[in-house]
C-alpha cells in the first residue's frame, strides 16, 4: 500500500515531507532536558516488554528502557506531565499515534526485525548520542543511519531495522509514529484499519501495562 501514499514507498524519507520535524530539531534541546529528568528515574523506568510484552522475542533483557508519553493516540497523562514542552511540540503533530523516549543502554544490540503494518511511519530525534559516528547506527535494508543530536530521521519501520549502541554510555532518542498520509479515500481506510488495531489485545494490553506502570510509579 505504501506505493499509493502521497509520501510515497521508501525506507528512508526527505524530512522535508514532514514539516512538524522542523519543530522538534528547533526544539531538541528543551526537549533533551526533560529526558534527562526521566533518565534520572533509574531503573525504575520500564522495560520495553514490561509495556509490550509481546517484545520479549525481541528485547530479552532489561537495557532497553522506555518512557512513554502517547501509545496508540492515548495520552499517559502523569508522564506527559513530566515533560510539558515535549508534550506541547508532540500536540501540534498531525496524525501523532505513538511517542516516547527510547533509552538503550551500553553496548545494547536490538536484533534485526519489521513493523507490522505500513499505514504508519516512525520517526527519531537524536537526543543522547555518545560515542563516535558509527558507534550508535541503525540499519535500514542495506543504508546504515548515525543518529545525530538535534537530528530528525523519518522512515518506514515494515523495512527490515537493526539498532547498535556499541558505547559505554546510554544512547536515548525520541520515537514517534505518525499516520501514513494518503488522498481520499484510502486516508479513510488507513484510519479505520488503526482503530480496529486500537481494539486489538496487544495494543489494549500494551495500554493497561502502561497505565499501571504509571499509577505504581506516580503513586
Amino acid at each position: 500500500m505504501g506505493k499509493y501514499s502521497t509520501v510515497g514507498d521508501h525506507a528512508v524519507f526527505d524530512n522535508q515531507q514532514f514539516k512538524w520535524t522542523v519543530d522538534l530539531e528547533r526544539n531538541w534541546t528543551a526537549i533533551r532536558k526533560e529526558l534527562e529528568t526521566v533518565l534520572s528515574f533509574g531503573e525504575a523506568l520500564p522495560s520495553l516488554q514490561e509495556i509490550q510484552k509481546e517484545q520479549k522475542v525481541l528485547n530479552k533483557d532489561n537495557n532497553w528502557k522506555t518512557f512513554f508519553l502517547y501509545g496508540f493516540g492515548e495520552k499517559s497523562q502523569m508522564d506527559c506531565r513530566v515533560c510539558p514542552v515535549t508534550t506541547s511540540l508532540l500536540e501540534k503533530i498531525p496524525g501523532l499515534k505513538t511517542a516516547f523516549f527510547s533509552i538503550l543502554s551500553p553496548r545494547k544490540h536490538t536484533p534485526a526485525h519489521r513493523g507490522v503494518y505500513k499505514g504508519l511511519i516512525r520517526s527519531h530525534l537524536g537526543l543522547i548520542v555518545p560515542g563516535e559516528p558509527g558507534q550508535c547506527v541503525m540499519r535500514i535494508e542495506n543504508q546504515f543511519i548515525n543518529w545525530q543530536e538535534g537530528k530528525a530521521i523519518v522512515f518506514d519501520d515494515t523495512y527490515e531495522h537493526e539498532v547498535w549502541n556499541n558505547t559505554n554510555e546510554v544512547r536515548a532518542i525520541l520515537l514517534l509514529d505518525v499516520i501514513r498520509p494518503f488522498k481520499f479515500p484510502l486516508s479513510y481506510i488507513n484510519k479505520s484499519i488503526i482503530r480496529l488495531m486500537r481494539n486489538s489485545s496487544f495494543v489494549r494490553d500494551a495500554l493497561r501495562n502502561q497505565k499501571a506502570w504509571e499509577a505504581k510509579f506516580f503513586r
